[in-house]
């Protein structure tokens, strides 16, 4: 009898990094997948799941207008209650660190159904930062019984909080095998123009740098812009409207500056893959870009993602207008240094998550007796034993 799995999300970076593994279970005769999605955000979700062919099984469609935490909270696991009730999912998957994550966790430990978190482990150990997403990503895995962290560290972070080691496995992270699905030689977009300047895209979004924080970061790309004129600026603005009233009162309008409409999957990592540096508050996008060969500067204070950090590919500058002029400018004057993060050494996954995720699903349920053999992640274990990067002073 086939185990049903519930793959349940929200938002469009879980889409984009459970995509794969929706594919691999789907494709495998022991499985059958019921996927739920709140579409906590509604817009950006629908274009992963286009990209993806992937049609929800139940759209609960919680979004509503200047939505809280609450209400996302509550109405999640009000409608996910009935959800289960009919289905009766024989586990029930969810991904990293959204409020959808750690409401269907906690809806499925209420109905006694197993847990797999994937991406679980990661770590800043501040309860603000990244707000909401740390608590509940520890609260997500204190209610999982199978754990897929992306890498050792990751694990490390598991074990000191004392979950089951047998439960617990490095698996890489599933946003590298979504590349295979997008990346291509063909892609065109307006914003990529045919000059040779250098293209810097640039995405913010959390919500701890809602206010000064991203008024630096725009004053310091007007900075940036004014200093250096073989440089163009890329801007998906996200559908926030506090951000874009920030964006149309604080980044100054030049013809090197693009301000377009959020993009789907496949056009953000094509574009991403044509740029020259990227600037970004976001998770995904640190995991994505070394498979890109583009470097990347964190605009947060600490990043839960210290493997890039090690392995030389990030940069954690923070959000304050001098330190990241300064950082930005090294870079572009520094060819040495710019030719060293572009091409360091992805430290997040192999293309074959997936594919050990639904291994280890079929161990779990008595379908076979082996699973693959763990991602090696050899720059994380250099960082053995440390927690969380904070950002660089010098």
């Amino acid at each position: 009898m086939k185990k049903k799995m519930m793959i349940i999300f929200g938002t469009r970076p879980e889409a984009i990094k459970m995509a794969p593994i929706i594919k691999a279970i789907e494709k495998d005769a022991r499985f059958e997948s019921c996927i739920v999605v709140t579409a906590q955000h509604r817009e950006m979700l629908d274009q992963v799941l286009k990209t993806f062919a992937i049609k929800a099984d139940y759209d609960l469609n919680i979004m509503t207008p200047n939505q809280t935490l609450a209400t996302i909270t509550s109405r999640s696991i009000a409608l996910l209650d009935d959800v289960f009730d009919q289905e009766k999912p024989d586990m029930v998957l969810v991904h990293g660190d959204t409020t959808t994550t750690f409401a269907a966790a906690l809806t499925a430990f209420y109905h006694q159904v197993p847990v797999g978190h994937v991406e679980a482990g990661l770590r800043t150990y501040d309860k603000y930062s990244p707000f909401p997403e740390e608590m509940n990503r520890q609260m997500t895995d204190a209610l999982a019984d199978l754990y897929f962290a992306p890498t050792s560290l990751s694990r490390d972070n598991l074990l000191k909080a004392h979950h089951d080691p047998a439960h617990i496995y490095v698996t890489g992270n599933s946003v590298i095998d979504a590349l295979a699905y997008t990346v291509t030689t063909d892609f065109s977009h307006d914003a990529l123009t045919e000059s040779d300047t250098k293209k810097i895209l640039i995405t913010m979004h959390r919500r701890e740098n809602l206010g000064q924080n991203m008024v630096q970061v725009f004053q310091a790309m007007n900075q940036i812009l004014d200093k250096h004129q073989d440089i163009e600026l890329i801007f998906p603005m996200h559908k926030n409207p506090k951000i874009r009233e920030l964006v149309q009162r604080y980044l100054v309008p030049s013809d090197r500056l693009h301000l377009i409409e959020p993009l789907d999957v496949f056009a953000f990592h094509n574009l991403a893959k044509r740029c020259y540096l990227i600037l970004t508050d976001s998770g995904g996008i640190q995991e994505e870009a070394p498979s890109l060969g583009v470097p990347v500067f964190v605009l947060r204070e600490a990043t839960e993602r210290p493997e890039g950090v090690a392995a030389g590919t990030l940069k954690v500058v923070g959000t304050e207008q001098a330190a990241l002029v300064q950082a930005v400018d090294a870079l572009l004057t520094d060819p040495v240094a710019y030719e060293k993060m572009a091409k360091a050494k992805n430290p997040y996954g192999d293309g074959k998550t997936s594919d050990r995720i639904v291994s280890i699903i079929a161990q779990y349920f008595g379908l076979s007796n082996t699973v693959l053999p763990e991602f090696d992640d050899e720059i994380d274990k250099k960082r053995k034993g440390t927690q969380h990067e904070k950002k660089s002073v010098d």
